[in-house]
């Protein structure tokens, strides 16, 4: 298998991160510079059918985008650790928490930063509003998350799962926004602590 990857962007990350905390694996890891515009090369577009990164091509030529999907896949390859769920019950809250992760905080700080954050301006145009509106919804989403942190030592079990790596990686992303988990949220802030002392938190910043 070969993922294709971008160091800088937050979603090949979570795959990364992903992969070092499965351990042992075989993907081979190519890197698609997209300030250079290589994820929209015909070759790229022909192999992956949007200009995305990541894009995990599997042994049989199949290509998958979006991270989660790519991740699901690779779940289904190395399924330990368990990362989406041992049971119906257990699956349908990691689902949960993931689509809330995803749209209450991963989104809005990824739109923080592209509109922020000066080196993306070469990439689209860039609206400060957009920006500022987004980061102040993520700072409000931590207060949700910061709740269900209170009760659990991780955001959707008693383990790291795909929810945990999804939410770490934007708000360690969100930095280029100038976002940090407010001082009141203590639980968030301890969580997100733990998680970027994880080796696996290490390995998401390296190919």
């Amino acid at each position: 298998m070969k993922l294709y990857d971008s160091l800088r962007a937050p979603n090949p990350r979570r795959v990364r991160w992903f992969l070092a905390e499965k351990g042992d694996h075989a993907v081979e890891i190519v890197n698609v510079d997209v300030f250079k515009g290589e994820h929209r090369t015909p070759e790229y577009l022909g192999r992956a059918g949007l200009a995305n990164v990541p894009a995990l091509e599997m042994d049989d030529g199949t290509c998958v985008t979006e991270s989660v999907a790519i991740c699901r896949y690779l779940e289904s390859v190395y399924p330990e650790p368990n990362m989406f769920g041992r049971d119906p019950r257990e699956t349908a809250i990691i689902e949960m928490w993931l689509r809330r992760v995803e749209m209450m905080l991963a989104t809005p700080l990824m739109l923080a930063v592209r509109h922020s954050h000066p080196a993306l301006a070469a990439l689209e145009k860039q609206i400060p509003e957009i920006a500022e509106s987004n980061r102040r919804g993520g700072e409000r989403a931590m207060k949700i998350f910061d709740r269900q942190l209170a009760q659990s030592p991780f955001i959707a079990a008693d383990r790291v799962t795909m929810a945990d790596i999804v939410a770490a990686t934007a708000i360690d992303f969100s930095r280029m926004a100038k976002f940090q988990i407010p001082e009141e949220f203590s639980h968030a802030r301890r969580w997100y602590d733990e998680m970027m002392a994880r080796p696996a938190a290490a390995a998401g910043v390296k190919s």
